[in-house]
């Protein structure tokens, strides 16, 4: 059985989302949302040192306070086995109240569980905690704990730099970053004794959440279901499971009532993960045309004393730029942190940052434009791995963005540039990002209605996906978005990928368009059983408009499927579709797979108030078909705009007294506002990249922050000769230097 795609594909075209109704009328229904009849509400209460040990728990008063169910300790929450890394993700593998060592700030030491959340906040400060207290180490001085490992070699690196004339040898380092979705860290957990745990979550990920909680709350796997409809973002917060929700499964298993658990926004500051702080050195030499001759770049990191997260920020550096000679290392330092996790493109945003700095010093040195130096040095194939490029394109990327910028008027002096009594400063930077494919199952069905359904249990963490798995399922039915129900969010559905990557979009590909495949086939039997066509057409099946009609056969002379399902006797028929991750993948093996792109950026500098701003950007991206170019544009636009928050203004600080986050607000954490925003202009080159999927299409949410921060500095630079090294950028550096003068 064969089934052709609609010709009027609807892969590639602009549409407005189709959960949109449902968030701008308020319907959409986030984790939080969730009320249920004799609700209760859980506050945890968290440690107010950073390192030492419980010498005991005064919880009397707060549980004689009106209307406490309970105060859970590990003395009487019971004990939840740890996870396995074959059985499930966490960042945080030991799980919550295990003993009375006090390993971070705001460790969970005990859970109010009350009528109101009023009541419950009440009593958690009531909560007396008794330590055994020591003095944290939160330094951000980073000194690796062991020798650092080599991550990629190639030639001789060190012997190459040591003989070259021209070369650089710089530090750059990034300070610790909190993830801050707007929608809290969220459960709402139900508990049935006949069906078992059904847990209302905030999750970029309700597979491996279930069997996270199948393991820790010791059940079958049929008593625990996981549901997702909405997620106010995550930014990588939201990948893995976190203590608060196997917290409030047992509460509510215990006190035979639902019970809802929201965290703070002082608690999203440590008990939800961050990125870490990075420093990283790179050396760099070249010949006076501009070739690179060796690239060396040493990056270290800080964990949590018994987790490790690696911050991977030489994931870009062995392929990015050809070169001969490389050797990349790196390194982790234990401190008295809660753990890190995943942000927004984890490691190679950072690592980009300290690579594309680089790449601009070296630039200057050189007496070279920065595009110019970096089309110099483009790979033929993928020098650290060996392997040809599934597709590459950040030439055209490089060109492309200098011209819809217009870099070719860039006048490189120092302060020389302005506008309207500003001085303009312009900086670019190239980027990178993984492309991969997870495992991912879908179904789809047709309905005796006309209508369509789509399902498959991975989740929208505000990217778009019910839009593009719409549009992935359209792409072979031929039947307008408005006729497609997406189903997502719900472990009972086939099982789906998670949310994190820049994967979910190119893996349902495959399981999408195989399931719509397959409910054609099963509806044109019917019809063939029916007599209401012929048996299958030379050039197999397709519907368009709703009909159901061979291929090489105009629409009328077929039937609309619906009419098929009813004489059929049918009220619905559905199709399943199934796919393997790229590991499992020969072709995808053989080949080298990332996207590409090039940003270019303007900053205003107005030195006699010292006001820096952002105010123009021009981005070129490389990544595949565009299932849909404007939940694509929004996805690269709010990256940049993350990206401008990485270069000029978020930083956490931790206290050394205690370790605890000292801007663990919105007040204080700055994060970059709509009167930040600059014009932004994104571009997509697109070439289908067919290697990961039947449509080429690759994920965008993470490539769009990479290289922003450098292309920032660089910018920064241009308009003050002030090399900021150390982000964020702070007007403090800038008057120190006389920028201001």
């Amino acid at each position: 059985m064969t089934t052709t795609a609609h010709p009027d594909t609807p892969i590639g075209r602009d549409y407005t989302r189709v959960e949109g109704p449902l968030k701008v009328t308020g319907r959409a229904q986030y984790a939080a949302d969730h009320r249920f009849p004799g609700m209760l509400y859980a506050v945890p209460v968290g440690a107010t040192v950073g390192k030492g040990r419980i010498r005991g728990i005064e919880a009397g008063v707060a549980r004689g306070m009106p209307g406490v169910h309970k105060v859970y300790t590990r003395e009487n929450i019971g004990r939840f086995p740890r996870v396995d890394e074959k059985t499930a993700k966490l960042d945080e593998y030991r799980p919550p109240m295990e003993d009375d060592v006090i390993r971070y700030y705001g460790q969970y030491v005990a859970v109010v569980v009350a009528d109101t959340l009023e009541q419950a906040i009440a009593a958690a400060t009531a909560v007396y905690v008794d330590y055994d207290e020591q003095v944290p180490d939160v330094s951000m001085d980073l000194v690796p704990d062991e020798e650092p490992a080599v991550e990629s070699e190639r030639g001789d690196a060190q012997g190459e730099f040591d003989r070259a004339a021209i070369r650089i040898d710089h530090t750059y380092t990034t300070p610790p970053e909190t993830n801050n979705p707007l929608e809290l860290h969220a459960t709402v957990a139900v508990y049935d004794e006949a069906q078992g745990f059904t847990l209302y979550e905030s999750s970029q990920g309700v597979v491996n959440h279930k069997a996270a909680m199948v393991r820790m709350l010791e059940v079958p796997e049929d008593r625990v279901r996981i549901i997702t409809e909405h997620v106010g973002s995550g930014f990588g917060s939201k990948l893995w499971p976190w203590g608060h929700s196997v917290l409030a499964a047992a509460a509510a298993r215990d006190l035979g009532r639902p019970v809802k658990l929201v965290l703070s926004r002082r608690m999203m500051f440590h008990n939800v993960g961050h990125r870490s702080n990075t420093r990283q050195r790179v050396r760099l030499s070249a010949t006076k045309d501009g070739r690179l001759t060796s690239l060396q770049h040493d990056y270290l990191f800080h964990v949590a004393r018994e987790e490790y997260h690696k911050e991977n920020c030489g994931e870009a550096t062995a392929f990015l730029y050809s070169t001969p000679n490389l050797r990349v290392t790196y390194g982790s330092a234990r401190r008295d942190i809660a753990p890190t996790t995943s942000m927004r493109g984890p490691g190679a945003v950072p690592g980009l940052y300290a690579i594309e700095s680089a790449m601009d010093e070296l630039a200057i040195e050189l007496g070279l434009d920065p595009v110019e130096l970096r089309l110099r040095n483009e790979p033929e194939r993928d020098e650290g791995a060996n392997l040809p490029f599934s597709s590459r394109h950040l030439r055209e990327c490089l060109l492309q963005g200098a011209e819809r910028f217009g870099w070719a008027r860039r006048d490189p002096r120092i302060g020389s540039m302005r506008r309207d009594g500003l001085i303009l400063g312009w900086g670019m930077a190239a980027c990178s990002w993984m492309a991969m494919r997870l495992k991912a199952q879908a179904q789809v069905e047709l309905r005796a209605d006309g209508t369509v359904r789509v399902a498959s249990a991975t989740q929208d963490i505000g990217t778009g996906t019910y839009t593009v798995v719409a549009q992935m399922a359209a792409f072979v039915l031929g039947v307008p978005l408005d006729r497609i129900e997406v189903a997502l969010g719900d472990t009972t559905l086939p099982p789906g990928p998670t949310s994190g990557g820049s994967m979910a979009t190119g893996s349902l590909v495959p399981a999408v368009l195989a399931a719509a495949r397959d409910a054609v086939g099963r509806l044109a039997d019917c019809a063939v059983r029916a007599g209401l066509l012929e048996a299958e057409p030379p050039g197999g099946w397709r519907v368009t408009d709703g009909r159901l009609h061979g291929a090489d056969r105009p629409p009328s002379s077929g039937v609309p499927f619906e009419q098929a399902l009813r004489t059929a006797g049918l009220d619905r028929i559905a199709g399943q579709g199934s796919a393997e991750g790229s590991e499992a993948d020969p072709a995808f093996k053989r080949h080298s797979n990332h996207s590409f792109g090039a940003h270019f950026v303007e900053v205003t500098w107005e030195p006699a108030i010292a006001r820096l701003r952002l105010s123009r950007v021009a981005t070129v991206i490389d990544a595949g078909r565009i299932i849909n170019p404007r939940t694509g544009r929004n996805q690269i636009e709010g990256a940049i705009v993350m990206g401008l928050g990485m270069g000029l203004l978020e930083e956490t600080s931790y206290d050394r007294r205690n370790g605890a986050p000292v801007n663990n607000n919105l007040a204080d954490y700055m994060v970059a506002t709509n009167a930040d925003a600059p014009e932004i202009d994104v571009h997509f080159v697109e070439y289908p990249d067919t290697v990961l999927n039947e449509l080429g299409a690759r994920g965008i949410g993470e490539i769009g922050l990479a290289g922003v921060a450098a292309a920032i500095t660089s910018a920064v630079h241009h308009a003050t000769g002030v090399r900021v090294r150390d982000l964020p950028v702070k007007i403090e550096d800038l008057l120190a230097s006389g920028a201001a003068g």
